[in-house]
């Protein structure tokens, strides 16, 4: 919190007004007031305060009708609202849209003093000086809260860091974060998807090649790890990284020095690792696809990210921060959500994540011809993000799971029958059953087989 904090205190009630004033004053805060909130606007054109301490019942504009206008003027500056009102439906309603905190009066003294040191604590820019490492992650969550508490500590170590979750719950943004957190912040930060290459061409973008090293190999290439050489090497997806090349890089992260492709010479290297995955490693090691070494050697420390549906309370603020950005690149003339748009975002599943949410934002910005994006559009959005194409790695998961179960009807759950009509061997083929939770004897005459399991986006 900063040292003396400024609020914005609005009411209608004058008596109320100075009364809770003299409260804040006492407490150390600087205190501005305002009689409505036409008033409070106008104080937000001379000043910028740290928060906004507003009545929700008041005349000619509400706290609710006030909040949507401070957070058009002032994105994330964090408001907390007061009714003698108080209800339910109000504190969803308010909560939905943004705001930080739902208070009833007559408020008690500790409350409503914690949850302004709550919120000074996780206003944009309130933290320390140099909070510009997290400055892409936008969130109020405490859950989220801890996770940056730990990267911010480990970041200043030069420990490896495994980041888990979900696809699509930002786990690029937070390997970004830490490193912007550590001493090698000056250094450059180098990302790969280990899953988006074929073997050969992932081992030569991670460790390089010499010429000639094979076909098409036409002059020297230097790789990732060269490249992120005393910064980050961030390995994204590390989970679908081939065994051969778990092997070599294994041995890279133990000597500290990499061989280039179709070269004798080694190379010293100097890089933190951090690597991401959404797949189960545990179970992978378990099924021979991840090597335990390697698993220990990158998870050192593990963060693990919360899908989106699990901080609910960020839906508000990410959509008004995503939906700010779209519109300076595409169209300026837009302001922002509906409150009735906004409660869809709230309360939708998002099975994508944070990935889904910033297409449903690019969308909504794109199709809209009014400042303002109407809930309509928001479901019309909403409803195509759900009929979209699933992703390659999720058809192919799809139609495997498909085929073996195929297979395994023909043969009546035989294991040996099954893995020789797929052209694999018995334990490879139990290791396919394992990974798709399919049970051979469920298939036996007799057997209850498994209905197919129901497409959910996971991109």
């Amino acid at each position: 919190m900063k040292q003396v904090a400024h609020i914005l205190l609005v009411d209608d009630d004058t008596s109320l007004l100075k009364l809770l004033g003299m409260r804040l004053e006492s407490r150390g805060f600087r205190v501005t007031t305002a009689e409505s909130g036409r008033q409070a606007l106008e104080c937000l054109g001379q000043v910028r305060p740290d928060l906004v301490l507003s009545d929700l019942r008041m005349d000619e504009m509400d706290g609710l009708a006030l909040f949507q206008e401070v957070q058009r003027r002032a994105p994330g500056l964090p408001v907390i609202i007061l009714t003698a009102h108080g209800s339910i439906p109000d504190a969803v309603s308010a909560t939905r849209q943004g705001v930080f905190s739902f208070l009833t009066k007559p408020v008690d003294r500790d409350e409503l003093f914690a949850a302004i040191d709550e919120a000074l604590s996780q206003a944009p820019g309130a933290s320390d000086a140099d909070s510009d490492w997290r400055a892409d992650i936008i969130t109020r969550s405490p859950q989220m809260e801890r996770i940056l508490e730990q990267a911010r500590m480990v970041a200043a170590s030069d420990v490896s860091v495994l980041v888990t979750g979900p696809s699509g719950s930002g786990k690029e943004l937070l390997a970004k974060a830490i490193h912007r957190a550590s001493p090698r912040s000056s250094k450059p930060f180098v990302a790969i998807n280990c899953g988006a290459l074929p073997e050969q061409l992932l081992e030569s973008e991670l460790f390089g090649h010499a010429k000639g090293a094979f076909t098409g190999a036409i002059s020297q290439h230097q790789g990732l790890f060269q490249a992120a050489d005393g910064g980050s090497l961030f390995l994204d997806e590390i989970g679908d990284m081939p065994l051969t090349l778990q092997v070599k890089l294994l041995r890279a992260l133990q000597e500290r020095q990499i061989r280039p492709l179709g070269s004798t010479t080694s190379v010293p290297i100097d890089v933190r690792i951090i690597s991401a995955t959404h797949r189960d490693l545990d179970r992978a090691m378990r099924e021979g696809d991840f090597r335990e070494d390697l698993y220990y050697r990158l998870n050192v420390v593990n963060l693990k990210l919360p899908a989106l549906k699990e901080r609910a309370e960020d839906v508000p603020l990410l959509a008004k921060y995503l939906v700010g950005h779209a519109a300076e690149r595409h169209k300026p003339f837009v302001k922002g959500f509906s409150p009735e748009a906004l409660n869809l975002l709230a309360s939708s599943a998002w099975p994508g994540n944070v990935r889904q949410l910033v297409n449903v934002v690019e969308q909504c910005v794109a199709l809209t011809s009014s400042p303002i994006i109407p809930e309509a559009l928001v479901a019309q959005a909403l409803t195509a993000e759900e009929n979209a194409l699933p992703s390659f790695n999720e058809a192919r998961a799809s139609f495997e799971r498909s085929y073996l179960i195929k297979v395994l009807k023909i043969t009546e759950g035989n294991v040996t029958q099954a893995a020789r009509i797929a052209g694999r061997n018995r334990t490879d083929f139990y290791k396919l059953l394992a990974r798709h939770e399919l049970e051979p004897g469920a298939f036996k005459p007799g057997g209850e087989a498994p209905m197919g399991r129901a497409y959910h986006m996971s991109s």
